[in-house]
This record gives structure tokens, sequence and C-alpha cells, in this order.
């Protein structure tokens, strides 16, 4: 078995051949020898920044990994960022000395040929060489974690000597559903396939529709999802064909339900390869429901035991101390060997309402039993008067199944809530019953593919409308929106009259944009506005939008039964 290479020797000229082949693109081959050059390049640019930190973010994933590699070999410590989000880059590129990105005077690969043949690259000191990324945890905000390069590498090799026999086929390239911008599409788009010698993926798959076309273009191929997506593959697309050179698939950002992972199987052909861990903890177990069910396996290194709570604490190098052992929120059922476990769900999801003990996570279990239901998650909702000792409600938002879309579509909302609430009812104390409900067609997931309280307490007084898309293609979108009465950006703006303001319909506009394209959520321009009539609570609004990327131009349209509504075009900053 190919042990592969260490994350500090990856970028070195000898480490591999020179005309190795690190990518294929439409031109040809990206040999080991051109990215190489690339690095040194981005080494060269990146060693005249006094400072120590320097933010990242490229889409480009060639171009990411050589930045990377060119930040460590320059001595500096890449930060990752998340997305591009205003608040986002308000609230960390001051933080840094300089950045590599979409920004007005972000810095590029040196170009000088002389400046750069003179980079020597040493091997790097894996104990010095530092990541920085942000993950936003439960409440929305990010959350500052440091790795060294030596915890990362035990990771990359901890899952090559687990999966390298089973992916054991010259010339796989690596497919991609999820970013490369955090942890898990971090490892195993980028880290992994270096390390190992494997074809990196340089495309990513929006949608289904964009993953079959990759599938067939790609001879043989690996996948690196997320278990919303593969919980969603339409059984329509033509699977059979695609997948013919498909080696294996993975999946991480949390547990792939039972019936997600049926389907994955009968559509791709492979039981998804699930990873569970965390940034902070990095890999912990793994499982294949077709072979394990619901155990999950502890990746090599990775020691685990039970605490007195029922939570999972674990052992392992992909920690800052290995030596330490790290408390999860995680309750679990160990089984004798001391290396699998069964996930019970969180004990921080353990809440109080009226004085009453309620587990959030039993009632989700109980709720997902009925035929109406595909998914659910609940939520505490806080509640004046401020300060007060117990949360007063909880939410509850539903993904409904085929037969529950036609139950709220023929008996209404108010049907549809309390036949649910009287399948809790044997099991929650009344008190604690769900008095709020959302519906949506897909759980709301940030960036990482997570399911966060904030994206949840958001549809119960949200900025943005809950979009139901009518159309999505890799250039035209249109979404429906009801625009609630308690929509937070109707509060305040004009006193006497509850409407929404224009500024609000541009913001609306970037974030759908951001879902439906992908997009940097960057804009330096608006052009051509228009603001015909006020849009008003109770109104069922069409956002029709347009995206020319060879123009950085995002086209908008607002409009409803009554007319037109607003319109305009959106520019990306360009450098």
């Amino acid at each position: 078995m190919n042990p592969g290479l260490t994350l500090g020797q990856v970028a070195l000229p000898q480490s591999r051949a020179a005309t190795h082949a690190v990518a294929r693109l439409a031109a040809g081959v990206l040999t080991h020898a051109q990215w190489v050059c690339q690095v040194k390049a981005w080494c060269a640019a990146l060693q005249q920044v006094p400072g120590q930190d320097v933010a990242l973010y490229l889409d480009d994933p060639l171009a990411f990994a050589a930045a990377l590699w060119g930040a460590w070999h320059a001595g500096k410590t890449p930060v990752l960022l998340s997305d591009t989000q205003p608040q986002t880059v308000a609230q960390l590129l001051p933080q840094v000395a300089a950045c590599v990105g979409p920004w007005p005077g972000a810095i590029g690969p040196a170009q000088d040929a002389t400046v750069v043949d003179a980079v020597a690259l040493q091997p790097l000191d894996m104990a010095l060489a530092r990541l920085v990324l942000f993950t936003s945890g439960s409440t929305g905000m990010p959350e500052r974690i440091e790795k060294c390069l030596a915890q990362l590498d035990a990771e990359v090799h901890a899952l090559q000597s687990v999966f390298a026999a089973d992916l054991a086929v010259d010339g796989a390239q690596v497919l991609a559903t999820v970013s490369h911008h955090h942890i898990y599409g971090l490892l195993f788009r980028l880290l992994w396939p270096l390390s190992a010698g494997r074809l990196l993926g340089t495309s990513f798959a929006r949608y289904p529709e964009e993953l079959v076309q990759q599938l067939q273009a790609a001879p043989s191929s690996l996948l690196v999802s997320s278990p919303a997506l593969l919980g969603r593959l339409p059984a329509q697309l033509d699977w059979a064909a695609a997948t013919v050179g498909l080696r294996g698939v993975f999946s991480s950002g949390g547990p792939l339900p039972h019936e997600a992972s049926v389907l994955a199987q009968q559509l791709l052909g492979h039981s998804p390869t699930e990873v569970f861990g965390s940034s902070e903890t990095g890999g912990i177990a793994w499982r294949r429901r077709a072979e394990q069910g619901d155990t999950w396996q502890t990746l090599p290194g990775v020691a685990l035991r039970v605490l007195d709570n029922g939570c999972l604490a674990v052992q392992s190098p992909h920690l800052p101390a290995a030596t330490t052992w790290w408390e999860s929120a995680d309750c679990v059922e160990a089984s004798g060997d001391g290396r699998s476990f069964v996930l019970l769900g969180r004990s921080d999801r353990i809440v109080k309402i009226a004085e009453k003990r309620v587990s959030l996570t039993a009632m989700e279990r109980c709720l997902q039993a009925h035929d109406w239901v595909q998914q659910s998650r609940a939520v505490v909702l806080e509640q004046t008067p401020e300060g007060s000792p117990t949360p007063a409600r909880v939410g509850m938002v539903v993904e409904l199944t085929d037969a529950g879309w036609q139950a709220l579509q023929q008996h209404g909302r108010r049907h549809v809530g309390q036949t649910l609430r009287c399948v809790l009812e044997g099991a929650v104390e009344r008190v604690a019953l769900p008095r709020s409900w959302r519906y949506v067609a897909q759980l709301p997931v940030n960036a990482q593919s997570k399911i966060t309280q904030h994206s949840l307490q958001t549809l119960f007084n949200p900025v943005v409308p809950l979009p139901r898309w009518r159309e999505r293609s890799a250039t035209q979108a249109t979404a429906e929106l009801y625009i609630q009465p308690r929509l937070r950006v109707l509060e305040g703006h004009f006193p006497g009259a509850t409407l929404v303001p224009g500024v609000a319909q541009l913001h609306w506009a970037v974030s759908l944009g951001l879902q439906a394209f992908g997009l940097d959520a960057y804009f330096a321009d608006a052009q051509l506005l228009k603001f015909q009539q006020p849009i008003l609570p109770g109104d069922t609004v069409q956002m029709q939008l347009q995206w020319q990327p060879d123009k950085g131009c995002l086209q908008f349209a607002l409009t409803s039964a009554r007319g037109a509504h607003a319109s305009g075009k959106l520019l990306q900053w360009r450098a």
C-alpha cells in the first residue's frame, strides 16, 4: 500500500517525478513540476509580507493549494475564510497582515521568473507550520481554530491507511460537491489527494445535474459529498451511465440518514463512507451503513471512552495535545471492543421548558417516524421579557415528504400542525409541545452543509424570506418568496407604513444569488435600480435572477401578481 507523502514533502520538487499528473485540465495535464512552480511563485510573493497571518480565499482548488503551500513555505500562517460574506470579511480581514482572494489590494503570485526560480523549497517543519480556520459552531458566530501541520498530516495518513486499499485505482480523479475552504473539503479534496498522488478535481458540482456531467467526463473518480446532497439525488437522472467509473463516495458534516444512505447506494452504486468528527477534533470514526449499520469504527490512533454522563471523550493525534482527552457533547453507546460506538444524540440538546426537562433530539426522532416528515429540527425560541429564567417555547422546522406537502396543500397549515402535535403528545410534556412550525423543502444548511441554531432561528424571524425555488441552473434562477408579517426587515424603517425597504431587496438579491450560483458576496456597484411599487406583508413575490459570469453581473427582478416591484444589476469587483 502506498503510504503517501507527508504534507511537509508534498511541494518539494524532488518528492515526485516532474511529469507526475497533479490534475487533468481541459488544456492538458498539470504536472508536479508545473504545480511546484506555482507554489514557488506564491512563496516568493508572500515572503515580502511583513506580518504572520495571511487570509486565503480562492475558488480554484489548484490555485488555492499552490497559495496554501506557498504560504507555509514562506513561513506564513494561512487563515482560511469560509466565505466572502461582508460580515465575515469585515470581522476577519483586519486581523491579518495581507490577503489572497477577491479583494482590493490582494496579493497575487510573483510574476518575475528570475525571482520565482531563486526560491528553494525545503521540507516543512510540521510542528511549526500552522493553519487557522473558522467553524460556525451552533451559534453561527465564527470560532477560530488553529492547527499545526502535524495534526493534519496525522489525519491524512489515518485516512490513507484505512481506505487506500479500496481506492487503489490509477488516474482516479476527486470530484466534490463541498468547498475546500473548510476542514472536510480541505482534507478530502486537497491534502489527502496531494499526499496520496491522486488527481485533484478542479470543478465544483452545486447541483445533481452538474454532478452527473462531471461523473460522465471522468473515466475514474471518487466523490466527496455531503449529507445534504446525497439525501436529495433525483432518481430520474441517468446515474447508471454516469457512475460507471465511480470508485467510492465519502460523506461528512453530519450523520447521513439511513434512507439517504440507501438512496445513494441505489443510484451511485456505493454505500457512502461516512466520516464523523469536527473541525476541533478532526476525524474520529467512520462507517458504511451497508456494512456497519449504525456502528462507527474509530480511525487509527483514536482512543475513546464514555464519560459518566454518557458522552464521548477521545484521545487523538488530530488534537493539539495527543495525550489530552477531548470531551464532546455526543451521547454514545460504546461496544465492548473499545473501538466502536453508536451515536445516541447530543447532550446539549436537553432543555428546560417551564421547569420540564425536554430532549429536542427525542422530539425530532418521534416526528421523523411520521409519513409526512422527512427530517425535523427543534429550536428553542427566546422570548421577552429579557432575562426570563426559562425558554418560552419550542419551534419546529419540518422538511416535508411528498405526502406531507400534499397534506399541507389539501388541509392547510393548521391541520398539519395539529396532526404533528398529536404525534408528539405521547412522548413530550404538553407544556413543551412546539407552538411554532415552519415547513421547508429542505433544512437550511451553511457553507459547510451543517444545520446551525442560527439558521433555524432565522426562519422564525427572518431577514430573507425562505425561498421556494422554481428554477435553478448555472445562469438562471427563480425563487418564490412569501412576505411573512413577522419578517424582520419590515420593522422600524418607515413609521406608520409596514413595507420592505429597497436596501433589504438588494440584500435578498445578493443572498439568493449566492445560494443559486455559488457566488462570492462581494459586489462593488449597483446599476439601473428601479423600485416601482412597495412590497407589503402577505405578498408573494417572484425573484428572477440572471448571472452573467463573463461580466461579473447579477441581474434581478422582483414581481408579483400586482406587477413589477424592483429590478437592477449588481456588479462584482474586478481587479
